[in-house]
């Protein structure tokens, strides 16, 4: 028997199907030329209905054919495909993350503070400490804590203030910044990052090697590699690296996973960089008790809030939800929750990263731009002190203090959203000035960070982090 309808065929650059409508074409000459010619060949008719319902029954075939051979190709595989193809590299897909937040834990000098130590957030949200510490001589210690329920569940500065569980000596608790939200489910483009960099991690003493094994330790959300190849220390991406030194940031994950993953594939004699250091042992064959020992070191980002500015155009057809919705957008594409690149490590970040998520809420979201500001560009640096909602300044160490500016420091006594609403007695440099929320902060240093930038690029220890009260909406 012959046909009319082409067949699929197989090019340079793969499986090649027919067009649908060729496909349509040949099967209507098919049945003319079974019943002798002459049929009418309008859609409309039981012959033309007959061979649309053929035409397409053979296209989704071909279809069906088409997606799975594009499936054995890393790039384009998602799903059970996907997850196949990793499996060949011993790799499983992430399941959803947590948000991670860096807790300053003040109390009695000596005090450990465990693995598994519980505090919470106003919301009730509780977290859970992913690496023990010890409070220093100066009384207090930074440690990692990662909400209890994994996805991406936001932390404004401050609003971690609950010792959940108690431990004497352990006196308070406060989360100076934003935390980094946690992640749905790895997404496909995500899967295949990490794919791609775990090629590299049977090698030994290369950076994708290094990055490869901490991104491949359970938990652990993102990760950066760098090293100084100098004989002096060299400051790369805002971070000062000491001579013949590997860097490595690392956000989740276990402490000594991580710092057992980063010595596994670190080059020998390689000194580090980083605030987190933890004791490794080399148990490898041929070593007995008591085992040598090293001191692995590395650095847990801080997060550097964002503040973002979307102005859109008022109109009859804005719901009265529109700042919630839109501050959810936002969060979300920092999160990656559209298929989009979420936010990492020392990235730039971009204002259009945010205009896709943005516009998706409707046609009632026209966007007339979108702004980026963060601490690292602070509009003005300045000393000073909260009374209800008066601020006081007494310093002003570079740049001029303007209304909309919004307030952060590094302790998390202000409150996260705080913005300069009106002048007072100021205006622009020392006197006061009236903020958008009542509290009391005593004197201190603080940056005003004013969003009017396309773009913003964090240090290498830093990971961009956004909350809602930090997602300003404007209806212009």
């Amino acid at each position: 028997m012959t046909t009319n309808v082409p067949p699929p065929t197989f090019g340079p650059l793969g499986f090649i199907t027919p067009a649908e409508s060729t496909i349509l074409a040949g099967v209507t000459t098919d049945i003319n030329t079974a019943f002798g010619g002459n049929l009418n060949p309008a859609l409309n008719t039981p012959q033309g209905q007959l061979a649309s319902s053929i035409a397409a029954i053979v296209g989704n075939v071909n279809d069906l054919f088409l997606f799975y051979t594009s499936q054995t190709d890393p790039k384009y595989a998602v799903g059970r495909m996907q997850d196949g193809i990793g499996r060949i590299y011993f790799i499983e897909r992430n399941p959803s993350l947590p948000t991670v937040v860096q807790g300053v834990c003040t109390g009695l000098s000596g005090t450990v503070i465990p693995v598994g130590a519980l505090t919470a957030d106003v919301n009730g949200n509780i977290y859970q400490c992913t690496g023990a510490g010890t409070i220093s001589l100066a009384g207090n210690v930074t440690l990692s804590f990662a909400n209890v329920l994994p996805g991406p569940i936001p932390c404004p500065s401050g609003e971690m203030d609950i010792i959940y569980q108690t431990i004497p000596g352990w006196d308070a608790v406060v989360n100076p910044n934003d935390g980094v939200v946690g992640v749905d489910v790895e997404s496909p483009a995500q899967f295949e990052t990490r794919r791609s960099a775990s090629v590299a991690q049977n090698s030994l003493g290369s950076l994708p090697s290094i990055l490869g094994a901490v991104l491949n330790v359970p938990g652990v959300i993102d990760a950066y590699v760098t090293e100084n190849n100098q004989s002096t220390n060299q400051t790369i991406g805002g971070v000062t690296l000491k001579a013949n030194s590997v860097y490595v940031a690392v956000l989740g994950g276990a402490s000594q996973a991580v710092a057992q993953a980063i010595w596994s594939r670190k080059a020998p004699g390689c000194a580090y960089n980083g605030t987190t250091t933890v004791t490794v042992l080399d148990t490898s064959t041929g070593y007995t008790p008591p085992y040598p020992s090293y001191q692995v070191s590395f650095q847990i980002p801080a997060a550097l809030n964002i503040v973002v500015a979307v102005n859109i155009v008022n109109s009859v057809t804005v719901p009265s939800n529109a700042v919630t919705l839109i501050q959810n957008a936002v969060i979300g594409a920092f999160a990656g929750v559209d298929q989009g690149p979420p936010a990492q490590i020392g990235t730039t970040m971009y204002a259009s990263r945010f205009y896709a998520p943005v516009a998706a809420l409707g046609t009632w979201a026209q966007i007339v731009d979108i702004l980026l500001g963060s601490s690292n560009v602070p509009a003005a640096t300045i000393t000073g002190s909260i009374a209800g909602t008066v601020l006081t300044v007494t310093s002003v160490s570079g740049g001029i203090i303007s209304t909309g500016e919004t307030l952060f420091d590094t302790t998390g006594n202000i409150l996260s959203g705080t913005t300069i609403s009106s002048f007072g007695s100021g205006s622009g440099l020392l006197g006061t000035y009236n903020v958008s929320q009542s509290q009391t902060v005593a004197s201190e240093t603080m940056t005003c960070v004013m969003p009017s930038l396309f773009s913003v690029t964090p240090f290498i220890n830093q990971i961009p982090a956004a909350a809602a009260p930090n997602i300003i909406v404007t209806l212009i």
